[in-house]
């Protein structure tokens, strides 16, 4: 497998046992060719959306060049930009990118007592961005505040089923 496999098989699992312990089911589309990856789908709901949909784009990088103190700049093509841009979706679409340490060793570790994945996923809706005259990407800022964790992602249902857009 090379590294890019390897970067997105990893990025899957980080997106697994964030939804599994916030307590969602994952589906994955057969086909990836609307910028979804992956669906998240809740159980019932608080508001008046009952049993509330995420669809994201997922992707992974151990570029360390791409933070500052403030946001993770990604550079994201051009058609998965106009994707997820849209405002008219029947389920709401965010972006998470997974930042990962360099080489693999340091994905993961593994002492008697624990399981550590190494590295954190950060996420942000683009609905309702501007269209762009970049041809081939577009650098995305994502605030390092809007960590995908487990609380973020209940978070981002519960609002979901309240009617509230990301």
């Amino acid at each position: 497998m090379d590294i890019n496999q390897q970067k997105e098989q990893f990025s899957n699992i980080y997106l697994q046992a964030v939804t599994t312990v916030a307590g969602y089911s994952l589906y994955k589309p057969l086909v990836d060719d609307d910028s979804v990856d992956w669906g998240v789908a809740a159980k019932g709901g608080t508001g008046a959306i009952r049993a509330p949909h995420l669809a994201l784009q997922l992707k992974c990088t151990s570029k360390r060049n791409i933070q500052d103190d403030n946001s993770i700049r990604y550079p994201l093509k051009l058609k998965n930009y106009d994707d997820l841009r849209m405002d008219n979706f029947a389920i709401p679409r965010i972006l998470v990118v997974v930042l990962i340490p360099e080489t693999p060793e340091g994905w993961l570790t593994q002492p008697e007592t624990e399981l550590c994945i190494r590295g954190c996923g950060y996420w942000i809706s683009l609905r309702g961005k501007r269209k762009t005259q970049n041809t081939s990407t577009v650098t995305v800022p994502i605030p390092r505040t809007h960590q995908f964790t487990v609380a973020a992602l209940q978070s981002i249902m519960e609002r979901i089923s309240q009617g509230v857009q990301p």
